[in-house]
């Protein structure tokens, strides 16, 4: 985690020099969402960071999560169907949260109670956005509560903003945009949970939207992640008949 840095005074100019700084201290042949994770930790407060494309609570995909913690956290969002990645996406604004065991609960409880075994005292979230479309999500995590200052969350929407630039494959034609436009984003999509969706619409003949709704009930009733329940569906491990419930 880097040293905080008050950056009160930093002009857009200096925030996007500072982030390119970073981003061209990786290699360029690393996976682009993979750098602008990696620019994030090293320029912020902060221990992890990952970035989604969403369409909703029901489409949710985690393209990169830069360590174990913050994988946690997005499966538990993406099991329970709630948490700051999906407020952010919704209200179409970052979702800060300094404190997470004292402010998590009133807002997520299932979220708050499911991650109450990590070391994660803060939250942030950001939506991202490619013109007036919201196209997903990028969330931080601190190990101690802790705000974003000013500067800071001027350094993070700037981050934010390149993690939009990677997922589009676009650029505005500025010099901090080339250095990201033409790389391909590292895509890790949850197949099996669409695969074991699809699976549960066939067998219950209900839509989308409630085949999903049951497998995540299931998961949480069995005090699991969505895809591992998914994955043994897959594999037949696990009867259909045991989610028709």
């Amino acid at each position: 985690m880097s040293e905080p840095d008050e950056g009160m005074g930093r002009s857009d100019d200096d925030v996007r020099a500072a982030v390119v700084s970073a981003l061209r201290r990786e290699s360029p042949d690393i996976d682009p969402l993979v750098r602008v994770c990696r620019a994030c930790v090293a320029l912020l407060p902060v221990d992890g960071a990952s970035v989604s494309v969403m369409s909703g609570s029901q489409h949710r995909e985690t393209l990169h999560a830069s360590d174990a913690v913050m994988a946690r956290l997005d499966s538990v969002q993406f099991t329970m169907g709630e948490g700051p990645c999906f407020e952010a996406f919704d209200e179409r604004r970052p979702v800060l949260v300094p404190d997470l065991a004292r402010d998590g609960a009133g807002s997520w409880p299932a979220f708050a109670s499911e991650i109450a075994d990590q070391q994660v005292g803060a939250v942030f979230a950001f939506p991202i956005q490619s013109g007036a479309i919201t196209i997903g999500a990028m969330d931080m995590y601190r190990r101690e509560p802790g705000l974003l200052n000013a500067g800071e969350l001027a350094t993070a929407l700037r981050v934010v903003d390149l993690a939009a630039v990677a997922i589009v494959g676009a650029s505005s034609g500025d010099g901090t945009d080339a250095d990201v436009r033409d790389l391909a984003p590292l895509r890790r999509d949850r197949a099996e949970v669409h695969q074991a969706t699809g699976m549960l619409i066939s067998h219950l003949g209900v839509p989308p939207e409630l085949a999903l709704a049951r497998l995540r009930g299931y998961a949480f009733g069995t005090g699991r992640l969505v895809e591992d329940v998914a994955r043994e569906i897959v594999s037949r491990r696990l009867r259909l008949e045991s989610i028709d419930i």
